[in-house]
């Protein structure tokens, strides 16, 4: 009780302790407290193992307290009643807002497959990770790239097991149909958030100066093609993507603001046709999408924070931070199932001096398209819980339960994936997504 109070004291003042009335919104209060609880419970996640009890009960508890505001958040919709003298009559009634009641049980039922994944490693026994004392096999496991502060995994000198390595392979899968279905979540919370008038002042008039003429001419050539202009543009960093991002982003906004100005007049006017200014929307659209797919782990763009910092709406917050902080621990997961199973390719292969190389996103889809009886399989094929620990048929029941086909629908609508030669990963750096306005 001594706990719930003092966070929802932190909530209200809107993280001011002075009580100043200098705090933040509720929204953001909200999302930056679930973005913290997640931080300090999760960590950087550096091994493959399960959660100890205490902090899964921990989060299980507290984030119970922070999304049970979404039970308050509701709508009116209209409803027949029959009067006591027998007549019927339409009445408005409140319900839980309609995208509240669709992706928060969908969300709860992602974040609990993560728990269950780590839980499965309870009794196993194949592979360990390398102590920083084991000067032994420090030169032999260290690792060689840019996650060298992560423990090396170490397997038995032939190898996992065929068992262990499937369940580890099958776990993967899993994860990431989780993975994909938490960053629909986001991305589709994202797009409905308002465009700040903050970051609308800051645009240049027009596209060509928020993109630079060499990036401008690319996408308004009136052969467009988006393979050759990746091949332009210089990827090498972090940093660079990011900018690269942030003036694609700064130019759609732009450009759907001149598409629609009411007069030429207007400082937003355009001089182009709206099909051509379309066109161009369009293009910079699908840069944006191949951008997500190669690169699903750079940190939050100019628009995104600049979205979540000054959103008002509690539930769109509540939303945003939860399929955030799913989107990243998935990834994460996902990161530590792959170096195992490097480390396992590894001692099968000794002699090859490369690691092999993990599967990519489209070869995955492909796997995981290819079912034994033809039919593609879906994310049920891979859940294997529900929220009843005892019940004996938990795909029945998922089944049954309406939130799985919302969340298999984003899935099935996610756009193809990208194939890549390099991954650059900041949630593995991070470990953790930090606070909207901390990161920056």
């Amino acid at each position: 009780m001594e706990l719930m109070k003092e966070k929802f004291s932190k909530l209200l003042l809107g993280e001011d302790m002075s009580g100043g009335g200098k705090g933040v919104s509720s929204a953001l209060a909200l999302s930056n407290a679930i973005t913290n609880l997640a931080a300090s419970v999760f960590g950087e996640m550096k091994r493959l193992e399960p959660m100890p009890a205490e902090r899964k009960a921990k989060w299980r508890k507290e984030i119970g307290w922070l999304l049970s505001v979404t039970d308050h958040i509701v709508e009116f919709v209209p409803c027949k009643q029959v009067s006591k003298a027998g007549t019927n009559m339409e009445v408005m009634v409140t319900k839980q807002r309609s995208d509240l009641q669709m992706n928060i049980p969908a969300l709860r039922k992602l974040d609990a497959m993560l728990i269950d994944c780590l839980d499965g490693l309870n009794d196993q026994s194949e592979f360990s990770y390398v102590s920083k004392d084991d000067e032994s096999q420090e030169e032999k496991n260290s690792r060689k790239d840019d996650k060298w502060w992560i423990p090396t995994p170490k397997v038995p000198p032939n190898g996992l097991s065929d068992p262990m390595r499937k369940w580890l392979q099958f776990q993967k899968d899993s994860v990431n149909q989780v993975h994909k279905a938490s960053m629909a979540i986001n991305a589709q919370v994202l797009s409905e958030m308002e465009i700040p008038e903050s970051y609308i002042e800051s645009l240049p008039k027009n596209g060509r100066a928020s993109l630079g003429d060499s990036i401008y001419k690319s996408i308004t050539d009136e052969y467009f093609d988006p393979d050759y202009f990746f091949t332009t543009m210089d990827m090498s960093s972090e940093h660079k993507i990011l900018d690269l991002k942030d003036r694609i982003e700064a130019s759609v906004v732009i450009w759907k603001r001149k598409m629609h100005a009411k007069d030429g007049k207007s400082s937003w006017g355009s001089t182009i046709s709206f099909e051509k200014r379309e066109m161009f929307e369009e293009r910079a659209e699908l840069i944006l999408l191949i951008l997500k797919q190669r690169f699903p782990g750079i940190p939050q763009s100019k628009l995104d924070i600049s979205k979540i910092q000054y959103n008002k709406d509690v539930g769109q917050a509540i939303l945003e931070s939860y399929s955030r902080i799913i989107e990243s621990r998935a990834f994460t997961i996902m990161s530590r199932i792959e170096d195992v199973l490097q480390a396992d390719a590894m001692a099968q292969n000794p002699s090859n001096g490369e690691v092999k190389r993990p599967l990519s996103d489209k070869e995955e889809e492909g796997k995981l398209n290819s079912a034994e009886n033809g039919a593609s399989m879906t994310l049920l094929d891979f859940i294997g819980w529900t929220p009843d620990q005892e019940d004996n048929n938990p795909k029945k029941d998922l089944k049954e339960d309406p939130t799985y086909k919302d969340i298999n629908a984003k899935i099935k609508c996610s756009p193809p994936s990208i194939v890549t030669n390099k991954r650059f990963s900041y949630l593995e750096n991070l470990g953790m997504c930090r606070s909207p306005t901390a990161r920056h």
